[in-house]
């Protein structure tokens, strides 16, 4: 297992949060590109990725990145950089350098933001940052656990919408084709949807009652997510590194 599974949530977000602050504030290209390559090399070698999300970095982000700059270049305000090299112009529109140079710098902000976010995004288990959040924040576990709860519906969603939807199949409901029918079957979903997020919700509830949470100020942690020295050097390694190359960049 790569390293950044073993740390601990709260140290993975602890690590990206100054950076994704300073990057809400800087306004010159250099600064999203070095902590874009920062985020990068640290996906690569610290996270275990598939082919796909592989393929997303080296080619999604920035295609992302490239489509918002021209996107974000078109909305500039012309009357603020023409003063500056036109680079295409046809008929009475004109694209200057200084729009692109704009549109480039904040789309290179957040793609930066967004991969800065992928390290404890692709690296953290849903649960496992609720049980950071009670363990570590102290936040109240009838708070956390509930959230947990919550978050394990979804999968179950999930499944049980398969279930109607083959049911429907099966009696021949499907209602036809085009955006009116499928419309209505998903009307037709929402109600044995609903019925049966009621019903899981109310056995939740029993078997938590039954099981007396909430009735004590603490509880005892089946899986413990302990904060650990590693964790520790992580975010003072990440920040020191965060902080060198963003002098680097702005001197």
């Amino acid at each position: 297992m790569r390293f950044l599974h073993r740390l601990n949530p709260l140290a993975k977000l602890a690590a990206v949060a100054p950076a994704i602050v300073l990057l809400s504030f800087t306004r010159d290209p250099g600064t999203p590109i070095a902590l874009l390559v920062l985020a990068y090399a640290t996906l690569l070698v610290g996270a275990r990725l598939s082919g796909r999300m592989v393929a997303l970095l080296a080619l999604g982000i920035p295609i992302a990145v490239a489509v918002l700059a021209f996107g974000l270049a078109l909305w500039t305000d012309a009357s603020r950089v023409d003063q500056s090299v036109v680079v295409w112009q046809i008929g009475a529109w004109t694209m200057h350098g200084g729009a692109l140079q704009a549109g480039l710098a904040t789309a290179l902000r957040l793609g930066a933001i967004l991969a800065l976010s992928l390290i404890p995004g692709l690296t953290t288990t849903g649960p496992d940052l609720v049980r950071s959040f009670v363990q570590q924040l102290r936040v109240p576990y009838r708070v956390g656990y509930t959230a947990l709860a919550a978050f394990r519906f979804v999968p179950r969603f999930g499944a049980e919408l398969e279930v109607i939807r083959a049911a429907h199949r099966v009696r021949g409901a499907h209602g036809g084709r085009g955006p009116v029918a499928a419309v209505a079957r998903w009307g037709g979903y929402a109600v044995p949807l609903l019925a049966g997020a009621i019903r899981h919700a109310e056995r939740v509830a029993l078997a938590m009652d039954a099981r007396a949470f909430g009735a004590h100020p603490t509880r005892t942690e089946r899986y413990p997510v302990p904060f650990r020295a590693r964790d520790v050097v992580f975010v003072v390694l990440f920040w020191a590194v965060t902080a060198v190359l963003v002098w680097a960049t702005l001197r």
